[in-house]
């Protein structure tokens, strides 16, 4: 029985994937100029060419396709990110540039720093730019140029269209719809209606701001191109069809929320976040009259001419984050976990514990004082790992371990519904070798998740 023959596309791919392999910068250089949307294409078994770089140790083609845009966040069948790879293979210059991207090397004064790690929803395509947020004069010849990007938001849920194959430049099964001026123009002369935030200016990959050659040269214009969220209540995706074919408002939201691009996961996190704080902090705090967006949709002024939070700073008219701890318990004997499940979680999904920081607490405590509370396991030593931005609706997820001081589980059924101890083998079983069993937990874009696997790989080789 015959092969199907592979497409030119598929060939390009391989041939991609081959000199990434093999350590090709030359011909990788001539290739993804002419084909850059096949950056994060992955091989059958679910390799990118970042991952076949990073496996033999080729530090310069690393270098270059994380320049051109390669997402580090992928991960083949075996659940392993390029990251994981250079790892097991000990490729630790790799390793270097692989984990320390965004927050630079470790210094050499700090043995025990942890490496940086970007979780889903914490990765932007955008330069906040917050120095421009009171620049109303920038701001507003911004938003009339042909370049600027809009996002819009119905009811808090951003408008996105399915991927689309080469357009799909970062491997995602959905991407924000980017609209552009004339398709938004008539719901900016709305002001008390809508809200419009400046989310900052478009980044290339390479670091360096995103300059249209078109706009080079005119003096009313920097080159950079912006970006603004709009959030319209009662709108339909129905009249954006003609330009944009398969967008769409994602009902419910979570599930399209994740097939994102990381890049975009962190612009629709930064956007959703603030446009909720606009829709519940209309009218002031301090005072009770009506306020009005300022400062680029970053702080709301109140309206009445002598009240108290036009004087000095109040933290009421700035948007607000919530911060909230999400920790994984480690059993005394460090070979079993704890996870929790809630009454709305789908069936068979247990996840790591969590709740809010109260006002005059730490961290440490907050993380004893809530396992506690969920689970009557009184906790010790916590440690802090990573954290996430979480946009439903202003919430940062601070990811800790902490290491369990007694074993009986009681269960404030008010909290969760149940809770158990699970041994590490059974968690790789379900994280890593992706068997079907009598549970599972939440997906790799959710901070529970990366917690789960941080402590896997604390003393084994996966």
């Amino acid at each position: 029985m015959s092969e199907t023959p592979r497409s030119p596309r598929e060939d390009i791919i391989s041939q991609f994937h081959n000199l990434a392999a093999i350590g090709d910068t030359a011909r990788l250089s001539v290739l993804l100029g002419h084909s850059s949307s096949i950056i994060n294409d992955t091989a059958k078994n679910g390799w990118t060419a970042l991952m076949y770089a990073a496996r033999n140790g080729h530090f310069d083609v690393v270098q270059m396709l994380l320049k051109h845009g390669c997402d580090k966040s992928l991960v083949n069948k075996s659940k392993q990110t390029a990251l994981d790879i250079a790892k097991f293979w000990g490729h630790k210059h790799v390793v270097n540039l692989l984990a320390s991207l965004k927050g630079g090397h470790k210094p050499w004064f700090l043995p025990d720093a942890l490496e940086e790690h970007e979780n889903y929803f914490s990765t932007s395509l955008l330069d906040r730019k917050s120095e421009k947020r009171t620049d109303c004069n920038w701001l507003l010849s911004k938003q009339g140029q042909d370049a600027t990007v809009y996002v819009l938001f119905s009811s808090l849920s951003p408008l996105l269209v399915v991927g689309k194959g080469e357009d799909n430049t970062q491997g995602a099964d959905a991407q924000l719809c980017r609209l552009h001026h004339e398709e938004v123009k008539e719901y900016l002369t709305q002001p008390g209606q809508v809200s419009l935030i400046f989310l900052g200016v478009e980044i290339q990959q390479n670091g360096h701001h995103r300059v249209k050659e078109e706009h080079v040269g005119e003096k009313e214009d920097d080159g950079l191109v912006a970006w603004f969220a709009l959030n319209v209540e009662n709108i339909t995706a129905e009249q954006f069809q003609k330009t944009h074919d398969g967008c769409f408002f994602p009902q419910p939201l979570m599930p399209s929320l994740f097939q994102l691009s990381q890049p975009e996961s962190g612009v629709v996190a930064q956007a959703r976040s603030v446009l909720a704080w606009h829709t519940r902090y209309k009218f002031c705090a301090t005072c009770g009259s009506a306020t009005k967006i300022d400062e680029g949709g970053y702080k709301r002024t109140c309206l009445r001419e002598k009240c108290a939070s036009l004087q000095g700073v109040h933290n009421t008219a700035y948007p607000r984050v919530d911060p909230a701890v999400i920790m994984l318990v480690v059993h005394p004997d460090g070979n079993h976990c704890l996870l929790g499940r809630q009454k709305r979680f789908p069936s068979g999904m247990f996840s790591c514990l969590a709740g809010f920081v109260e006002p005059g607490e730490t961290i440490e405590d907050a993380v004893r004082r809530e396992v506690e509370e969920e689970s009557g396991v009184k906790v010790g030593h916590v440690q802090y790992v990573s954290c996430q931005p979480w946009p439903m609706p202003s919430s940062l997820m601070i990811g800790c371990l902490a290491v369990a001081l007694s074993t009986d589980i009681k269960v404030d059924k008010n909290e969760i519904e149940e809770a158990r101890w699970f041994t590490k083998d059974q968690v790789v079983d379900v994280l890593i070798k992706g068997k079907s069993g009598s549970f599972f937990v939440p997906p790799r874009q959710a901070i529970a998740h990366q917690l789960i696997k941080h402590w896997i790989k604390m003393n084994s080789n996966l």
